[in-house]
């Protein structure tokens, strides 16, 4: 049986592997070179690098006989459109859930543009953690206020540029950072505000709000969107009686 997994996360390179040592047949559709990156390689594991068109989904899932969206918590447009493919192949669709973590303490807000309107009323610098899609809602603040943690790739460096960002303030690194990690930069950088989205464990989410408290860093959450879904335990045993049944 082959399974389609859309990934790019932690979640999709363990889940992909798990089913690898099954034997059963993987595909995972990452987005980017920097996803088939971090997806590696993995015997059993077919690894399709870019964006693809719904034809192309729709071609890509009739041959499947489950298909797991493991992409990331805040990628809405993208689960919403592997549902739409999943359902008119006639596919059955499953959502790898990831562990929301802790808001304690922090503001919470709905999106980007919210956290923009809510700094407006703040002062000192600024940490952005939210990925460099989300940099244009923060056009209204003073560049000089903004710093930014991105990924190290050329199109995260030219999102920044692109906003206006001085490049002494753009950090480009790959993550989870340790605590001690992120303390270092949000002292360096006299950070008074920091900007993130809930990632979870894996995204080292937990390691960036202990560090904020312990510098005493004000903290502006991006709420995760609500969803519905299931742990990889029940994926990989619902899989099991797939196997077991044809």
């Amino acid at each position: 049986m082959n399974v389609v997994i859309f990934g790019g996360t932690t979640e999709s390179r363990e889940l992909s592997a798990a089913l690898a040592a099954r034997g059963v047949a993987v595909t995972v559709c990452v987005a980017t070179d920097y996803g088939r990156e971090e997806q590696g390689e993995v015997p059993g594991v077919t690894v399709l690098t870019g964006r693809r068109s719904e034809p192309e989904k729709l071609a890509l899932l009739r041959a499947a006989a489950l298909c797991v969206d493991a992409t990331h918590p805040y990628a809405t447009s993208i689960t919403g459109s592997v549902k739409a493919a999943c359902d008119a192949a006639g596919v059955p669709y499953r959502r790898l859930l990831r562990h929301a973590g802790d808001t304690e303490g922090a503001a919470v807000v709905s999106d980007a543009a919210e956290a923009a309107a809510y700094l407006q009323a703040t002062a000192g610098n600024i940490l952005l953690t939210t990925g460099a899609k989300e940099l244009p809602a923060f056009a209204a603040l003073p560049r000089e206020r903004l710093y930014v943690r991105v990924l190290p790739s050329h199109e995260s460096i030219a999102a920044c540029e692109a906003a206006g960002l001085p490049h002494r303030n753009i950090i480009a690194m790959q993550g989870p950072f340790s605590e001690e990690l992120n303390a270092a930069l949000l002292r360096q950088y006299n950070i008074a505000c920091l900007v993130t989205k809930d990632g979870g464990a894996v995204g080292g989410y937990p390691e960036k709000l202990r560090a904020a408290r312990t510098c005493g860093v004000r903290v502006i959450v991006l709420r995760r969107p609500e969803e519905t879904g299931e742990t990889m335990e029940t994926i990989l045993r619902e899989i099991e009686e797939l196997r077991r049944c044809r």
